[in-house]
């Protein structure tokens, strides 16, 4: 009992995602003495996929990037941090659009009031614009990345991708290299996906299971075969929300899977290969491809050595080389036959917010 009261999230209903009031936290060490990875669970139904906080170490103390729900558990994990490393003297939340990014924020800087907070341009909140004194974050020591300056400069290099107009606002992201170790810290802006699954899904392997399965009526077998497929299958539908392996809708799950579907996983994974999410593609990035290009031409000109997205994989080892090539990849852009299918739903969505003026046109 004193386990779940740790992992209790009582602001869930602001944006209730799975698995709702209920956060278990993981850390990991990332990078050796340097970065730590605070991750938990989100996602729709079964569809669940793992959301990271980066903790990083700076001569002054800690920094938070990109916060996740606060829980009492989560917070002793910070805490056991601060005793070796240094207090949290920072929290950076980077996304202007990441709603899922953002509802742990006000939290974790009430849980840290000596730490000074700083956000993108262009927050917005959604159905009403409110105020971020109305959500939650304290006007005092709330700055505005880029406007107002930037935090520990003299370790970091701050880059920004966007701000791309949306309907109800920006999609703006502040990605974070850390010199010392080589790291780009990012949000949404890429992704790398593998075979890999959130070593929280260990200890609630539901979500793979259930979409290991053919029908409703097939017994649950939980094997690290069916593990596997229940999570290459899960990855398809956050990745593409309606795969195009997908032949059947039953009343009540699972679905039923075309024989070709771990080819689509394949063409996806791209052997666990940086790239640009394709709902950031086609929902974001559709008429404003020239940003994302010129963000991977100013991170391909880094020192860098990884990459840390705040979802997937992570830390994705990768060079200047890496951002060379996906800026030549998103600049043909070729799509595979596989995932042409496979986008269709992204596709017409995004062609249903064209048409009813949703997001503004790039001129």
């Amino acid at each position: 009992m004193a386990n779940k009261s740790a992992n209790h999230w009582p602001w869930w209903p602001l944006l209730p995602l799975y698995p709702y009031g209920q956060r278990k936290t993981s850390c990991r060490e990332l990078l050796a003495g340097r970065l730590w990875a605070l991750e938990q669970l989100q996602g729709i139904f079964y569809v669940v996929v793992p959301i990271r906080m980066l903790v990083l170490k700076l001569h002054e103390g800690l920094l938070l990037y990109a916060p996740v729900a606060p829980t009492i558990a989560c917070l002793d994990l910070i805490h056991q941090l601060e005793l070796e490393h240094g207090s949290v003297v920072t929290i950076v939340h980077p996304s202007s659009s990441g709603l899922e990014h953002k509802v742990g924020v006000p939290g974790m800087a009430r849980a840290f009031p000596n730490a000074q907070l700083w956000v993108t341009a262009g927050q917005w909140s959604f159905p009403l614009q409110l105020p971020l004194s109305w959500l939650g974050f304290p006007s005092q020591r709330t700055r505005v990345l880029f406007e107002d300056g930037l935090p520990h400069s003299d370790q970091l290099d701050w880059l920004a991708l966007g701000p791309v107009p949306l309907g109800p606002g920006p999609f703006l992201e502040a990605c974070c290299f850390d010199r010392a170790s080589g790291a780009l810290l990012i949000t949404d802006g890429l992704i790398a996906v593998s075979d890999h699954w959130p070593d929280l899904l260990d200890t609630n392997p539901m979500p793979m299971i259930f979409h290991s399965r053919e029908n409703g009526s097939e017994t649950i077998a939980d094997t690290p075969e069916q593990r596997l497929k229940g999570w290459r299958r899960l990855v398809l539908f956050a990745c593409y929300l309606r795969p195009a392996a997908v032949q059947q809708v039953f009343r009540l799950f699972p679905f039923r899977w075309q024989n070709n579907w771990e080819q689509d996983f394949h063409a996806l994974s791209k052997s666990g290969a940086l790239q640009v999410a394709p709902i950031l593609e086609e929902l974001v990035f559709a008429r404003h491809r020239q940003l994302m290009a010129d963000w991977l031409s100013e991170c391909s000109r880094l020192p860098l050595q990884w990459v840390v997205p705040a979802h997937f994989d992570a830390p994705v080892a990768a060079d200047p080389n890496t951002f060379k090539e996906l800026l030549k990849s998103w600049l043909s852009k070729k799509t595979s036959t596989d995932e042409v299918d496979n986008r269709k739903l992204l596709k017409g969505f995004n062609k249903q917010l064209e048409k009813y003026r949703l997001v503004p046109l790039n001129h």
